[in-house]
């Protein structure tokens, strides 16, 4: 009977332990959510918005060239970033560490949006940049009246960008070959989606 009792008594101990070091891990996750937080861009962030644009290494999958030329930034953030309904700073203690867009639909694509987003290269796999992908759909899908669907283009290539949606609870549709030219070749991109009707829908909108 002791012998008994004490394989049960390590055995509860051991679950005791695992679920400690669950819950620290989820509180830890929930602490780094917390300290990202997303808003509209202003002028004064050019500085810090020089730093991802300019960085070959956040650019490489990137629509749009490196900027070389501040003014350059200056202009492209004040004609197109600016009067944007949808674009937002990711924002690490208010500071700006990235850019996350979504490009909402008119007309027949009314019920869709296409999300975009960047991160310094400083903040990657601190899992940032998942955090602001799970905030910008929970408020889209709240804000805007009639859409059903935020999809992303993704180069195939680009592996850790598909991460960051997979973890965001985005499901992956496909891959559209031969989809774009882009810095020279043609590329092919995976689709990622997340409907407003996804059972994960529940973990991003309280």
């Amino acid at each position: 009977m002791r012998a008994r009792f004490l394989t049960v008594k390590k055995s509860t101990t051991r679950s005791l332990q695992s679920d400690k070091l669950a819950c620290r891990i989820a509180r830890a996750k929930m602490a780094e959510e917390r300290e990202i937080t997303l808003r509209r861009f202003d002028l004064s962030d050019l500085d810090d918005y020089m730093v991802w644009a300019s960085d070959d290494r956040v650019t490489a999958f990137c629509r749009w060239d490196s900027y070389t030329d501040k003014e350059d930034l200056r202009r492209y953030m004040r004609e197109t970033v600016l009067p944007h309904p949808w674009f937002r700073a990711i924002c690490l203690g208010g500071r700006p560490i990235g850019a996350l867009s979504v490009d909402l639909g008119v007309g027949c694509d009314r019920c869709k949006g296409e999300l975009g987003y960047v991160l310094a290269t400083a903040h990657w796999g601190r899992g940032y940049a998942t955090a602001a992908v799970k905030m910008a759909v929970r408020s889209v899908f709240q804000e805007v009246e009639g859409l059903e669907r935020v999809e992303a283009l993704v180069d195939v290539d680009n592996k850790g960008s598909q991460r960051v949606l997979e973890k965001a609870g985005f499901v992956r549709e496909g891959v559209l070959r031969k989809s774009m030219v882009s810095k020279g070749r043609t590329r092919d991109l995976v689709m990622f989606s997340f409907i407003s009707t996804d059972a994960s829908v529940d973990g991003l909108i309280d």
